[in-house]
C-alpha cells in the first residue's frame, strides 16, 4: 500500500514520482493501492494503469499548493481508510512518500497493525533541504520525526544530497533510489530545428523555483530570438505575469497553467532547452522528462541538479547570477550545434532514470521487507 498526501493531478514532482513508481511495479506484477487527497471534481475511487487509487477528503484546496494545516489534514482524513484498508486487506509493507507529513502515518499503522513500513524522502521532509521554508518547523518538529525514521524497515532517499541531509538529521544512510520517468517508445534522436529557441519550464511557481530570477535574467537576452513555455501553477502566477509586462517580456512567455502529463509530454518534445534556476531540488522529476525528450537542462549549480546534468554535455550549470545564468543562454542561443549535441546527450543520460530500471530498485527494496 502507498500513502502520499499528493498524487497527480493533485502536487507537483514528488507527487508525479509516485504515480510512475506505482504504474511500473503494478506492470511487474504487484497490488498496488493508494491513499492520498482529494479535490472536488477527482474521483474518490479509481483505477489507473493497474494502480487502485482512493482519494479522501482531507480539507486541501488547490492542486497546485499544500499547506501545512492541509498536509496535517490528510493525516487526520486518511488514518481511518488507512487502518481499515490495513486490517482488510494486509498489505506485506506500506511504502510513504515524504517522511513528513506521510511517514507519521505509516508509522501510526505499524504500531496499531504490524504492517511494516518504508519511507521514500523527496527533499522538504528533511532538515535543512529548505531551510528558508522549513527549518522553525522541524525545529519543533524533529523529535516527533526522528522515531518515524527509526522504526522504518527500509528508507530510500532520491538523491545523494537528500540522503547526506538524512543522515546529518537522524544518524541513518538511506539507500539511494532516484526519482525516474518512462522512456518515449522508440523516440528519434532530437533533430535541428529553425525558427526561435524554445525554452520551457514546468513545476510549481513559488520562491523555491525562483522564477522572478528567471525573469530577471531573461531581460538580458531580449536581444535574441527565444520564447518560454511555463507549464505550472501557484501563488507567484500573479505576480510573474506582472513582472513580466513590466520587464517587457509578456510576448516573449506563455503561460499554459497545470497540465496533465500526456500535455506536459507533448509540450516538452516542442522544445529544446528545460529551465530550472531552482534555489534547492531533490531529484527533479521535470527535469529527468524534460531529458527524456531530449532537452538541455539550464539549472542552477545545486546538489539535486548535479546528479542529473553534466555541465557541458547534457546542459548547464550556472550560479544564481543572474549576468551568470543570462550568459549560458546566450551561449546557447549563439552555438545551436552545441546545443543540438547536449540534447541528444541528455536524450542517451536519461537512460540511467527509466523507470523500469528505478521500479525494479524498488522491488528489490521492498521485497525484502515482505519476506
Amino acid at each position: 500500500m502507498t500513502l502520499n498526501y499528493e498524487y497527480p493531478p493533485v502536487g507537483g514532482g514528488g507527487g508525479a514520482a509516485c504515480r510512475q513508481l506505482c504504474a511500473a511495479l503494478a506492470a511487474r506484477g504487484h497490488e498496488v493501492r493508494v491513499i492520498t487527497a482529494w479535490l472536488p471534481g477527482l474521483p474518490k475511487r479509481s483505477a489507473e494503469a493497474g494502480v487502485s487509487l482512493r482519494r479522501v477528503f482531507a480539507f486541501r484546496r488547490r492542486a497546485d499548493r499544500c499547506s501545512v494545516l492541509e498536509m496535517f489534514a490528510y493525516l487526520a482524513c486518511a488514518w481511518l481508510p488507512a487502518w481499515r484498508e490495513t486490517r482488510r486487506w494486509r498489505p506485506h509493507v506500506v511504502h510513504a512518500h515524504f517522511a513528513v507529513p506521510t511517514g507519521a502515518l505509516a508509522w501510526l499503522l505499524r504500531k496499531t497493525t504490524g504492517v511494516p513500513y518504508a519511507i521514500t524522502a523527496h527533499l522538504g521532509d528533511v532538515p535543512g533541504a529548505v531551510p528558508e521554508q522549513t527549518d522553525r518547523l522541524f525545529r519543533w518538529l524533529k523529535p516527533f520525526t526522528a522515531p518515524i525514521w527509526r522504526n522504518a524497515a527500509a528508507t530510500v532517499a532520491v538523491s545523494g544530497h537528500v540522503r547526506d541531509l538524512a543522515e546529518k538529521a537522524y544518524g541513518t544512510r538511506p539507500e539511494l533510489i532516484p526519482n525516474g520517468a518512462p522512456l518515449p517508445a522508440a523516440a528519434p534522436a532530437p533533430e535541428p530545428r529553425d525558427g526561435p529557441l524554445r525554452f520551457v519550464f514546468v513545476g510549481r511557481f513559488n520562491p523555491q523555483k525562483n522564477l522572478r530570477f528567471l525573469l530577471e535574467a531573461l531581460t538580458r537576452i531580449q536581444d535574441q530570438p527565444w520564447t518560454l513555455d511555463l507549464a505550472g501553477d501557484g501563488a507567484e502566477r500573479g505576480a510573474l505575469t506582472e513582472l513580466a509586462a513590466k520587464l517587457g517580456l509578456a510576448s516573449r512567455l506563455r503561460f499554459h497553467g497545470w497540465l496533465e502529463p500526456d500535455r506536459t509530454a507533448a509540450l516538452l518534445a516542442e522544445c529544446e532547452a528545460l529551465l530550472m534556476p531552482s534555489q534547492s531540488e531533490g531529484l527533479p522529476v521535470a527535469a529527468i522528462e524534460a531529458m527524456t525528450h531530449g532537452l538541455a537542462v539550464v539549472g542552477s549549480d545545486i546538489p539535486g541538479l548535479r546528479d542529473l546534468v553534466r555541465h557541458g554535455e547534457n546542459g548547464l550549470l550556472t550560479p544564481l547570477d543572474a549576468n551568470a545564468y543570462a550568459g549560458a543562454l546566450r551561449s546557447l542561443l549563439a552555438d545551436r550545434s552545441r546545443l543540438l549535441a547536449m540534447r541528444r546527450a541528455a536524450a542517451v543520460s536519461a537512460r540511467q532514470f527509466d523507470i523500469e530500471r528505478i521500479a525494479a530498485a524498488y522491488e528489490r527494496t521492498l521485497s525484502a521487507i515482505a519476506r
